[in-house]
């Protein structure tokens, strides 16, 4: 039996290759630079053993995140081998359906999985946009959950799935090895609003009342920081909102470093940091726009061999443009996602008009099949978008 090969041995593989394969380190665009990095570390896993991911659509949600929690909890993985995704209960097979379970399992790190493991759920990450830093919850950090959010994040990178987005600069800043002293930290960065208010109102130069003195100093002393006075008001503001931001997830940040570690990709990041940005984009970056999509999609030709007449095939293609440019960037991100398996935006979206009942996907083609027998915008809309929204159950099941 083949004996799985370990991060040490990957590691040890490359140094011995030499130089001149690594083309990724001399490769003058960032995006380039990673998917060579990605496929060479890809390729020396190819005869290994595989590594098996199981989930039964059939599931309660809740069970279906405890799936995806146990196969990221595992300990020793090469997370670099080769993935086969398996959907219990949905007839799909291919790369689409691997395509969903990133989609999935990056969707759950972002918004948050229905698991209570803490009353409300388990957001592992919270805040506003572009400001999100770590969930600063004890049970979180006991539990190792950082760790495997670092596997997923990393793990989703290495085969080009969908990414971590809207991450705090000063949080990135510190996890890749800055010194927490020349972060530059907003105080939106401050995810708790209770004490982003306390905080905020050491800004400025105007009196204090005695209530507001209170709350600051309460805060102060819970923190092992002096009260407020007139002379340390600006430090004290300072020093609690980094305390806040930073000093409060540092360990949260180690172990998610470890987890990203875990999927080989760190040589990359570190050694281009200008792939960085790639890893953790801004939540601006991956709004999409109806130009980005209508510029990428080839639409049917005229074919007088085809069942659908060019009347049908013209109505329905038009209903489709007209989707595209009148909803919202994430409606269209959903689009995409039920298009193709996942929110990254291909090179090519392929689209046919067929005899069927509902609109679907064949995921693994990033094909999307648009039924013929639409004879107003209003119906189309109303299946469309029900098929869009019903992404998360499987392919089969739509």
């Amino acid at each position: 039996m083949q004996e799985n090969i370990t991060v040490s041995q990957v590691i040890t593989i490359d140094h011995e290759e030499g130089p001149e394969h690594d083309d990724w380190k001399f490769e003058s665009d960032p995006a380039e630079a990673s998917k060579k990095y990605r496929e060479k570390l890809l390729r020396k896993c190819e005869m290994s053993p595989v590594l098996h991911f199981q989930m039964d659509m059939r599931d309660s949600p809740e069970d279906r995140e405890r799936a995806i929690l146990t196969f990221y909890k595992k300990a020793n993985v090469d997370w670099a081998c080769l993935l086969k995704c398996t959907l219990h209960g949905d007839p799909a097979i291919g790369d689409g359906v691997t395509r969903h379970v990133f989609a999935t399992v990056m969707s759950k790190l972002q918004h948050g999985f229905e698991l209570q493991l803490v009353p409300g759920g388990t957001l592992l990450f919270e805040g506003e946009k572009d400001h999100v830093i770590p969930a600063t919850s004890q049970c979180f950090l006991d539990s190792d959950l950082f760790v495997v959010a670092g596997r997923m994040i990393g793990h989703s990178f290495l085969h080009g799935g969908p990414c971590f987005t809207g991450l705090s600069p000063a949080i990135v800043h510190v996890l890749f090895g800055g010194c927490p002293d020349t972060a530059t930290i907003d105080i939106l960065d401050c995810a708790d609003v209770d004490i982003r208010q306390i905080i905020e109102k050491l800004e400025g130069t105007g009196d204090l009342s005695t209530e507001e003195k209170t709350a600051i100093t309460d805060l102060a002393l819970s923190w092992d920081l002096p009260a407020v006075t007139s002379e340390n008001r600006r430090w004290l503001h300072d020093k609690l909102l980094t305390h806040a931001v930073l000093e409060r997830t540092s360990k949260q940040l180690k172990r998610l470093r470890r987890g990203l570690k875990e999927t080989l990709i760190w040589p990359l990041l570190t050694e281009r940091k200008d792939t960085i940005p790639l890893l953790f984009p801004r939540t601006s970056d991956v709004l999409y726009t109806p130009r980005m999509l209508l510029e990428r999609i080839c639409w049917p030709d005229e074919d007088e061999d085809s069942e659908v007449s060019i009347e049908d095939i013209c109505r329905l293609t038009g209903f489709l443009r007209t989707f595209i440019e009148n909803f919202s960037s994430s409606a269209l991100r959903f689009l995409i996602e039920f298009w193709t398996g996942w929110d990254v935006l291909p090179r090519s979206l392929v689209v046919e008009v067929v005899e069927g009942n509902l609109p679907k996907s064949a995921t693994c083609y990033q094909t999307l099949k648009l039924p013929s027998h639409y004879k107003d915008y209003t119906a189309f809309e109303r299946d469309f978008l029900a098929a869009i929204w019903s992404r998360d159950y499987g392919f089969g099941l739509v």
